[in-house]
């Protein structure tokens, strides 16, 4: 499916998505469990390849949509091996957290996913897995899915990088908490995404685990159980940077609000204060969990994405509107999303107009030098990368058209319909 979009203003009430980082962890920490209620999880693509992975363990989701509730029954901290594979789709998380998780079963599981995914980097939660005396093998040798795991790990300590992927350590913890031994897991570098590491600590401390911060990383202790009679999922900031973002390049005279902002460790909150230091009139009601946002005349600025990998596409966007340099640093792990995101969003901010400067590990963005018109650009399969170019755009000159719109799904379904709704120019066709 193909957005079509042209010059807009929009204005008005928006709610925010719920957290997918969330809801993922949410999700198999009930499953871990023996159940539990999640409340304003979200449905789609991604988190539905979790509940899936619990279904294989041995558990059930039963979603309501109209309640908005996933009730799950879990499978009490032991997970069974599975019948058949398990498709983890173009879900990163997914992959890693259950990998870590089918490690904990007695026989085999099999992990595999899309051909985006099966182009990520999983080899050092396969090596972690091997150390702490568990099977874990890329079916290929090259360190990517499709992934074998299992032989009832039973905790210990680990040594792993901490900048390919938070997940791992994520992973790690999330399994650890119930191993006879526990799980230390010291790191090997720094730690990138660390906010998201937080992020599973607490969630984690509301379904009853404890974990720590140790001076060479995080422990986990084991035996613990996990339990929570209901959860409720947090707004998700990542997907929130979409609307804020549009309402600081296009609000019309009115602002747009942007309900179920509330606080949490979500490290994607950030883009509220780089948005204001871009000059962005924003306000942020923290008690009401409401963002207000106006449009201003913005100023490029640095940023490090070391924290907040998501943010890059929308950043990225700001800076082609924005005066002067946008220097969007510490990307390198950016690379090893859905897409190549820096590569990707270099290509098509210069297909459409903007002048970039890719480098290694950084994207620069020379607003003085852009000027954004309608172009044809491709997200990739990346639902992140869709919904920036979306906010592209509504300030291009011209018709602007972004393939892939269907991609949406992973994390906020009927983005588009939101985007219209605040009286953006789309349209949708097959």
């Amino acid at each position: 499916m193909d957005a079509h979009l042209g010059p807009s203003t929009v204005a008005g009430r928006v709610d925010a998505p719920p957290s997918k980082s969330y809801t993922h962890r949410a999700l198999l920490a009930a499953g871990y469990g023996e159940g539990t209620v999640v409340a304003d999880p979200l449905h789609s693509a991604d988190p539905a390849a979790t509940a899936r992975a619990v279904e294989a363990f041995g558990g059930s989701v039963a979603w309501d949509d109209d309640a908005g509730e996933a009730r799950v029954v879990g499978f009490d901290g032991r997970p069974e091996t599975p019948d058949g594979v398990i498709d983890c789709a173009n879900s990163g998380t997914t992959m890693r957290l259950t990998a870590a998780a089918g490690a904990l079963a007695d026989g085999l599981v099999v992990l595999t996913g899309d051909d985006s995914l099966r182009s990520r980097p999983q080899g050092p939660l396969l090596a972690a897995v091997e150390s702490l005396g568990g099977r874990a093998e890329s079916t290929r040798e090259d360190g990517q899915a499709p992934l074998v795991v299992g032989s009832g790990v039973d905790g210990g300590r680990v040594s792993i990088p901490g900048d390919v992927s938070s997940q791992f350590v994520t992973a790690l913890l999330m399994a650890g908490a119930v191993t006879p031994e526990g799980i230390e897991i010291e790191l090997e570098t720094e730690l990138k995404s660390a906010p998201y590491v937080e992020i599973t600590r607490e969630l984690l401390a509301d379904f009853g685990v404890q974990t720590s911060r140790t001076s060479e990383g995080f422990a986990v202790p084991g035996g613990q159980r996990y339990a929570a009679d209901r959860y409720a999922v947090p707004g998700d900031f990542s997907s929130i940077s979409y609307p804020l973002a549009a309402g600081a390049v296009a609000a019309d005279e009115a602002p747009v609000v942007i309900e179920g902002a509330r606080p949490s460790a979500q490290g994607d909150t950030a883009i509220v204060r780089v948005l204001r230091e871009m000059g962005g009139d924003v306000s942020w009601d923290r008690e009401a969990g409401e963002l207000t946002v106006a449009r201003t005349s913005l100023s490029g600025v640095e940023v490090s994405v070391a924290d907040t990998p998501d943010l890059l596409p929308t950043l990225a966007v700001l800076g082609a509107v924005a005066d002067g340099d946008t220097r969007i640093v510490d990307a390198e792990h950016v690379r090893y999303k859905e897409t190549d995101r820096v590569a990707a969003m270099a290509k098509s901010l210069d297909r459409l107009g903007a002048s970039v400067t890719e480098k290694s590990d950084a994207l620069i963005v020379h607003g003085d030098d852009s000027e954004l018109s309608g172009a044809t650009v491709d997200g990739r399969g990346d639902h992140r990368l869709v919904m920036a170019f979306a906010v592209a755009g509504l300030v291009a000159d011209g018709e602007t058209t972004v393939r892939g719109a269907e991609h949406v799904e992973v994390s906020f379904p009927g983005f588009f319909e939101t985007l219209g709704g605040l009286g953006a120019e789309v349209d949708l066709r097959e």
